[in-house]
């Protein structure tokens, strides 16, 4: 089975940006749509599942040559089982309010499409540093676009930007809440899932826009390549 020699910062930002699960290859909608209320939510989600991705990238990659074919699918399973076992445990144990808001979510991390797909993608055919490269590309791309919508809608929705930041790290935390919109009324769709739905495509377009810009000037920078004058022909 061939290994791609790719460097390690292609691969990550071919999975964290250009082929960036949420708002490209749009896999994990579920999740992503539904706990992105606000900025905190997204965060806790999105780190918990880049922390699935590296290790179930990294352990994929280092059983490649030893897994049966017809056992490949299920042990991808397995892994990724006892991945998201384990943060469950730390999370309930650790970061237990936040837990609490993200709920079944956490476990239902098992059914990302994101991540086996990349195990069966990427990781089964590639060196473990690749491999967790991609992984933890492919989960901060995820986080990031779970944060992104997240801002945008608790910014619509209450006008305030990192709201129980507390259930993430500590008391502490709570002086990190940001009330941009003073005695905002609020705003429901934003909070509601139609509200995600339309944030995400806001997020897509803008995102299609950036890329849009960028190759537009890297038209414009090119050197243009002008035709031979012929012998005999003035200038």
């Amino acid at each position: 089975m061939s290994e791609h020699r790719t460097p390690l910062g292609d691969i990550f930002t071919e999975a964290a940006w250009r082929q960036n699960t949420g708002l490209v290859v749009l896999l994990g909608l579920c999740p992503l749509l539904a706990v992105s209320g606000t900025v905190v939510n997204g965060l806790g989600l999105g780190l918990a599942t880049t922390f699935v991705l590296l290790v179930s990238n990294l352990s994929v990659s280092l059983l490649r040559k030893t897994l049966r074919p017809e056992i490949r699918i299920p042990a991808f399973v397995l892994i990724i089982a006892s991945a998201v076992t384990a943060i469950d445990l730390l999370m309930q144990a650790w970061f237990h309010d936040l837990y609490g808001v993200l709920g079944i979510f956490i476990p239902l991390i098992v059914t990302n499409c994101a991540i086996i797909g990349r195990a069966e993608a990427f990781a089964a055919r590639n060196p473990p540093m690749a491999a967790a490269v991609d992984g933890l590309g492919t989960g901060l791309g995820f986080c990031l676009a779970l944060v992104l919508l997240g801002a945008l809608r608790e910014l619509a929705g209450h006008g305030t930007l990192l709201a129980g930041a507390d259930m993430m790290f500590g008391e502490w935390a709570r002086s990190l809440e940001l009330t941009l919109v003073p005695n905002h009324p609020g705003f429901l769709l934003a909070i509601l899932p139609p509200g995600a739905f339309i944030g995400l495509g806001l997020l897509i377009a803008a995102r299609n826009a950036i890329i849009a810009r960028g190759e537009r000037r890297a038209k414009a920078g090119s050197p243009r390549v002008t035709a031979p004058v012929a012998r005999g022909e003035s200038a």
